[in-house]
């Protein structure tokens, strides 16, 4: 027989934070969930938390909208380019790194390696999937 939910989970639904219009785990502990916002990695977390004065162990289901205001605080007075703006700037910069027809300009536009590796034999990630170089047969031709 299957156990159904009881009603005391019901009342308490999942409450996941938003910070900067990003949804972050609610069960994981807050200098672990900062990390879901692109930009942000451990370091980072810390010194926030650390500015917001919210100890990193607390999970993030815990916090309250002061604390999740302090932390949305903290981001934005420490000068952090996250999310939107971050990727903006990456793809600003390969863009001009092709339009200046640079060697890793070209290398991004060709989808190769950029950074000197090899190609003879590897580089499948950039590359992709093999394209087998057959012969083509001549129909006209005696069997």
């Amino acid at each position: 027989m299957r156990a159904t939910s009881s009603g005391k989970a019901d009342h308490r639904k999942r409450f996941m934070p938003r910070i900067l219009g990003v949804d972050i785990p609610a069960d994981k502990r807050i200098d672990i969930a900062l990390r879901y916002i692109y930009g942000i990695g451990p370091v980072n977390a810390l010194e926030i938390l650390e500015r917001a004065n919210i100890d990193p162990s607390i999970r993030a289901k815990s916090l309250n909208e002061g604390q999740l205001s302090l932390i949305v605080n903290a981001i934005q007075d420490g000068k952090y380019v996250t999310e939107g703006d971050l990727r903006r700037e990456l793809g600003m910069n390969l863009k001009r790194l092709q339009a200046i027809k640079s060697y890793r300009g070209q290398r991004h536009t060709r989808s190769l390696p950029v950074r000197g590796q090899r190609t003879q034999t590897n580089s499948r990630t950039r590359k992709g999937p093999r394209k087998t170089v057959g012969v083509q047969r001549n129909p006209t031709a005696k069997s």
